[in-house]
């Protein structure tokens, strides 16, 4: 029996959450966009204070603390949606039972 509490790349719930994924980013309203972090934005305004010898170094650091949040997102919110659909799941299938 499929385990979908396990986080995987091969799986109709990780398609799903990829599908999600793209759909809302797709079209963000004005309220989502004042919870938008603008990366790109803050990593600018600190490259401008940043002496021109350090900015390859401090641009390369910051760009892994970007990669490494997103991830650490992505795999939260995974986890989070996947447990509470399978939590649903089995509330339904209880009735059944």
């Amino acid at each position: 029996m499929v385990n979908f509490r396990e986080v995987n790349d091969n799986d109709i719930l990780k398609e799903w959450l990829d599908y999600r994924e793209q759909e809302v980013f797709g079209s963000l309203t004005e309220e989502d966009k004042k919870h938008h972090i603008y990366f790109d934005e803050i990593v600018e305004n600190i490259l401008k204070t940043v002496p021109k010898q350090s900015q390859k170094y401090v641009k390369k650091q910051l760009d892994k603390l970007d990669e490494n949040f997103m991830d650490y997102l992505c795999y939260w919110n995974e986890k989070y949606y996947r447990n509470g659909f399978v939590d649903g799941s089995q509330l339904v299938m209880g009735c059944f039972e």
